[in-house]
C-alpha cells in the first residue's frame, strides 16, 4: 500500500513545537506482545458469487470456502465476518449440502463441522450471507482512512459529477467485511469470484477473467479465476464505467482501468509499467509471477493506491491531463511502488503486521531503485531524501522500531518508519553488501518463501547465506532497534606527523555501529575516506594530510540515516559544491545558499548550481534567487532569463519565470505572456503569477486560462493570493486544499495562513459545491495524522462549525440552491469524523 501522504508543506503543522503532541505509538509499553496469528485452519480454495444492491448498498454473497486443519485436528473452523447478515451454513460435497450449526456474533462467526477433521484432510463449507459495509464498526487510520472493506461510489447516480462505482479494500483486516474468511497475512488462498453487474460496466478483480455470461434485467455474470495462492487482504473487486486501455509485457496483458475523460492519457499515466516490469523482474533475477496487471482509478479511495494481486487500485489523483504530465508524473513512484509489492507483498507477504517492514519498506525502496534506472542517481538521491522528510517529520518515529511487537493498533505501523525508514535502511544495506551481494540475497528471500510469508529474520538469513557476512549487528540496531545516529565531529592537526585527527561523537542512545564516508578538503583538494564507526560514544581516525584541512564533508554520499551537527560556512559549502559529485552534498550547499542568499559564496553556488545536472538542483537554486536584489540581479538574470524559456524541464522553466516575477521588470512582459499558452501548468501557473506582480488589472481575464486542478501544492500556494484577491471563481477548487489548513499554516507561514483564511471564508461565504467537496475530502484523508494532537483536531473542529455557521446564511440567502444542502451535509460529517 501507498500511503495517502498530507503533503509536508501541511503535515509539518500537526508536529508544530507550538502544539503539545499526543503520542499514540506503544514502543515500551508494558504487557503489549502482537503475537502472529496462530494457525489453526489453513485456508485451500475461496469460491465467491456475488451480485450488488445499489440501492442498499450492500452486496449478496455465495462462499465455498476450501480448508483443512492447520496441524492439530479440529472439529471447528473461526472465521472473521463483519457486519453480515449470515442466511445459511452448510458443509458441501459435490454439491450436496448438510446444515451445520454454528454461532455468529461480534463479527466472528465460528462454525461445528461434521466430524473432526485431520491435517490435510479437506471440507467445503457453503455459507450465504448479506455483506453490509455501512454497519461496519470499526474505524480507520492516518493510513487508511476507513475500515469499510467494500465502497459504494454514487451508487444511486444522485451526485451528477461522480461516477458510479464499487471497489474493495482488504488492509489491513477488511476483506472479511465481503467475504466471511480468516483475514490474516499469514493466510493464504487460490479463488475465484462470479461477479454479477449491470452489463454496462466493466469489472475487475484478481487473476484472469475466464468467461462473461449475459444474464437477464440487463446484468451480466463475469468469472475471474485467480489460480495461485494469495493472502486475503489482497483479494479485489472494481466495477464501473472504466475505459480499458491495453498494453503488456512479454507476452502478460498489461490492462489501465481509467475514467473515459482521461483515457487519451492512460498511456502518458502508466506507459512505463512494462518497462517497470521488466526491469524489477531483471534486477531480483525473478520474473514478474502473475498472470495479468491491471490498475485501476478509485474515487473517494481511503488511502494511496493498494497491490491487489495482478489488481492494483489507485487513487483519483493518479489521473493526470497533459498539463501536470508534461511537467511531472506524480504518480509514477506510487506505480513502482504497488507494482514492487506484487513481489514483496503479494508473492512472499508479511508473516504478521509487526513485520510489515518485509512489505512496505522493499516497496519504499522500489521507488529509489526505478527512479536510479530510469532518470539517474541523483533524482532517486532527491526522492530518498525527500522521503525521509517524513520519517523526521514527526518526532514520534524516533522512539519506534522497524520491527514492532507492541504496536496499539495494526494500523500503527504504517508510518515513516515502516516506508520512509525502512527503504533508507535498505539503502544503507545494499551499499554495505554491495550489489551483487543485495539483490542476489532479495532473490534467495524470494525462492525460499515464494506463495508464503516472510519476516526480517528470513531476510537477514537469506542475505547472511549469500554474502558470508553476520548480519545481526545490522539488524539488532535498525530492524529491531530504534532512532538513528546522531553526529557531531571535531579534528585536531599534527604538522609534523602530517596527519589530521577525525574525531566523530555520537550523542544519541543507544550508540551505533555503521560505515561512513568522509570527504576531507584540504589545499584545494578533495579525498575520500572510506571509515568504520563502532558502537561507541566517541571514535576518532586519523588521515594523512600535508596541511590542516579547510573542513570535513561528513556522510559525504548521503547513505548513512543520520542527523549531523556541524558549522559548514558559505566559503566551505562553496568548495563542497564544486568538488562534490554526490547530490546530497550539492543540494545541501545549494540549500544552504539559499537560506543566505545575500553574501558572495551563496551566490556564486547559486549562479553555479543553475548549470547543475539535476534538474531539481536547478529549481532549488531558483527558489533562492532574489533577483531585486542588484548583485543577484547583475549575476544570474541573463541566466534565469535562459532557463525560463529553453531549459529541457518544464518544472524549471517555471520556477524560472517565478525568479524573474521578483524583478517586477517589465521587460519579461513577453516571456510571462506567452508562458500562459504553455502546455504545462507550472509555465502557465508561474506566469500569471508573474503578471499578477506587474500588472494586476489583467489577472481575472487570464485566469481562466490555466487549469490549476492537480497542480503542486507549491504552486497554488504561490497563487493563493492572486486567486483569493481577485475572487476567481474557476479556481476556487484548486485553493480549497490548501485553505482547510489556515488555522496551521499562520504559525509557519502568517502571510499564506493570511491569504488560506480569506479563502477559506471565500469558500464557506459562497455556493461552490467542488470547492467545499475539495476541502472536506482532503480534511476526512488527514484525520488520521491530526488525531495525534488533541489541539488540532479542536482547531479544524472550531474552524469547520465556522463554516458552518457560514454556508447557513448562504442557504438562507439562496433557498434555491440545488447543492448548498449537499455542502452542509459534507461539513456536518467531516465535524463528526474529528469528534
Amino acid at each position: 500500500m501507498k500511503k495517502l501522504l498530507i503533503p509536508v508543506l501541511f503535515l509539518g503543522v500537526f508536529f508544530n513545537p507550538d502544539f503539545t503532541f499526543a503520542q499514540t505509538e506503544t514502543s515500551g509499553r508494558e504487557g503489549v506482545y502482537r503475537a502472529t496469528h496462530t494457525k489453526m485452519t489453513e485456508l485451500k480454495h475461496t469460491k465467491l458469487k456475488v451480485n450488488f444492491d445499489y440501492q442498499k448498498e450492500q452486496m449478496n454473497g455465495e462462499e465455498w470456502l476450501t480448508a483443512s486443519p492447520y496441524f492439530y485436528p479440529t472439529d471447528s473452523l473461526v472465521l472473521n465476518a463483519k457486519a453480515m447478515l449470515i442466511n445459511e451454513v452448510a458443509l458441501d460435497k459435490n454439491g450436496a449440502r448438510t446444515p451445520l450449526k454454528y454461532d455468529y456474533k461480534n463479527d466472528i462467526l465460528k462454525i461445528n463441522l461434521d466430524k473432526t477433521y485431520n491435517r490435510n484432510e479437506n471440507y467445503t463449507v457453503y455459507i450465504k450471507y448479506v455483506a453490509r459495509p455501512n454497519e461496519v464498526k470499526a474505524q480507520g487510520s492516518a493510513a487508511i482512512t476507513d475500515a469499510k472493506g467494500l465502497y459504494f461510489i454514487n451508487p444511486q447516480g444522485k451526485e451528477a459529477d461522480k461516477p458510479t462505482q464499487i471497489w474493495t479494500q482488504g488492509e489491513t483486516e477488511s476483506s472479511s467485511v465481503w467475504f466471511p474468511t480468516i483475514d490474516k497475512p499469514n493466510q493464504k488462498t487460490t479463488q475465484e469470484i462470479y461477479m454479477t453487474v449491470p452489463d454496462k460496466y466493466v469489472t475487475l478483480s484478481n487473476g484472469i477473467l475466464k468467461e462473461q455470461k449475459k444474464e437477464a434485467n440487463g446484468l451480466r455474470t463475469d468469472h475471474w479465476v485467480m489460480d495461485k495462492k494469495h493472502a486475503p487482504y489482497l483479494f479485489f473487486m472494481g466495477v464501473g464505467d472504466y475505459a480499458i486501455v491495453k498494453d503488456k509485457w512479454r507476452n502478460i496483458p498489461v490492462d489501465y482501468y481509467v475514467e473515459r475523460e482521461y483515457e487519451p492519457y492512460a498511456k502518458q499515466i502508466f506507459g512505463n509499467t512494462p518497462e517497470m516490469i521488466e526491469f524489477f523482474s531483471k534486477k531480483l533475477n525473478y520474473d514478474y509471477p502473475w498472470a495479468k496487471y491491471a490498475q485501476i482509478v478509485g474515487r473517494d479511495y481511503v488511502s494511496g493506491a493498494m497491490e491487489n494481486t495482478t489488481a492494483t487500485l489507485h487513487g483519483e489523483s493518479a489521473q493526470q491531463k497533459p498539463g501536470d504530465l508534461i511537467d511531472e508524473n506524480r504518480w509514477e513512484d506510487v506505480i513502482a511502488h504497488e507494482l514492487f509489492h506484487h513481489w514483496f507483498g503479494d508473492l512472499v507477504t508479511a508473516e504478521s503486521w509487526s513485520n510489515l517492514t518485509v512489505n512496505e519498506s522493499f516497496a519504499d525502496y522500489s521507488e529509489y531503485l526505478w527512479n536510479e534506472h530510469k532518470y539517474g542517481k541523483d533524482e532517486a538521491d532527491y526522492k530518498l531524501m525527500k522521503s525521509l522528510l517524513t520519517y523526521r517529520m514527526d518526532p514520534s518515529n524516533f522512539n519506534k522500531d522497524l520491527v514492532r511487537f507492541d504496536y496499539d493498533s495494526r494500523e500503527d505501523v504504517f508510518d515513516g518508519v515502516s516506508y520512509n525508514k525502512g527503504g533508507a535502511i535498505l539503502h544503507m544495506l545494499r551499499n554495505y553488501l554491495g550489489d551483487d551481494a543485495f539483490f542476489a540475497g532479495l532473490n534467495d528471500y524470494l525462492k525460499t518463501n515464494e506463495y508464503g510469508t516472510g519476516e526480517a529474520q528470513q531476510l537477514r538469513l537469506s542475505l547472511e547465506k549469500i554474502s558470508g557476512k553476520d548480519l545481526n549487528w545490522f539488524f539488532n540496531q535498525w530492524y529491531y532497534g530504534s532512532g538513528n545516529p546522531k553526529l557531531s565531529y571535531t579534528s585536531s592537526y599534527e604538522p609534523v606527523k602530517k596527519q589530521v585527527t577525525l574525531t566523530l561523537n555520537q550523542t544519541q542512545t543507544p550508540l551505533f555501529q555503521f560505515p561512513l564516508t568522509v570527504d576531507v578538503y584540504e589545499g584545494g583538494k578533495v579525498s575520500r575516506q572510506k571509515v568504520w564507526a563502532s558502537a561507541k560514544a566517541s571514535n576518532s581516525f586519523t588521515f594523512p594530510a600535508n596541511s590542516n584541512p579547510t573542513f570535513f564533508n561528513i556522510n559525504a554520499d548521503g547513505v548513512l540515516l543520520a542527523d549531523i551537527n556541524d558549522s559548514t560556512t558559505a566559503a566551505q559549502y562553496l568548495l563542497q559544491y564544486q568538488n562534490s559529485k554526490d547530490f546530497l552534498s550539492r543540494y545541501k550547499a545549494v540549500e544552504f545558499a539559499s537560506k543566505n542568499n545575500t553574501d558572495d559564496n551563496s551566490l556564486k553556488i547559486l549562479s553555479a548550481a543553475l548549470k547543475d545536472s539535476s534538474f531539481r538542483i536547478r529549481m532549488k537554486a531558483l527558489e533562492g534567487i532574489d533577483l531585486s536584489k542588484p548583485n543577484a540581479k547583475k549575476m544570474m538574470a541573463a541566466e534565469v532569463e535562459k532557463l525560463a524559456q529553453n531549459d529541457p524541464k518544464t518544472l524549471v522553466q517555471g520556477a524560472a519565470i517565478a525568479a524573474l516575477a521578483k524583478t517586477k521588470d517589465r521587460k519579461y512582459l513577453p516571456i510571462f505572456e506567452k508562458g500562459l499558452n504553455a502546455v504545462s501548468t507550472s509555465v502557465k501557473g508561474n506566469s500569471l503569477g508573474a503578471i499578477s506582480q506587474i500588472d494586476p488589472s489583467r489577472v481575472p481575464a487570464l485566469a481562466d486560462k490555466i487549469d490549476l486542478d492537480g497542480a503542486s501544492d507549491e504552486l497554488i500556494a504561490q497563487l493563493l493570493p492572486t486567486i483569493v484577491k481577485n475572487k476567481i471563481e474557476k479556481q476556487m477548487p484548486a485553493v480549497a486544499t490548501t485553505a482547510a489548513f489556515y488555522p496551521f499554516l499562520k504559525f509557519q507561514d502568517p502571510q499564506l495562513g493570511t491569504a488560506a483564511e480569506e479563502a477559506y471564508n471565500w469558500i464557506m461565504s459562497s455556493d461552490n459545491l467542488k470547492a467545499t467537496e475539495n476541502l472536506t475530502k482532503i480534511l476526512n484523508q488527514a484525520k488520521g495524522q491530526v488525531a495525534q494532537n488533541p489541539q488540532a483536531k479542536m482547531m479544524i473542529v472550531q474552524m469547520l462549525r465556522e463554516g458552518l455557521a457560514k454556508k447557513t446564511q448562504v442557504l438562507k440567502a439562496n433557498p434555491q440552491s440545488k447543492t448548498i444542502n449537499q455542502q452542509i451535509d459534507l461539513i456536518n460529517r467531516t465535524i463528526e469524523a474529528y469528534k
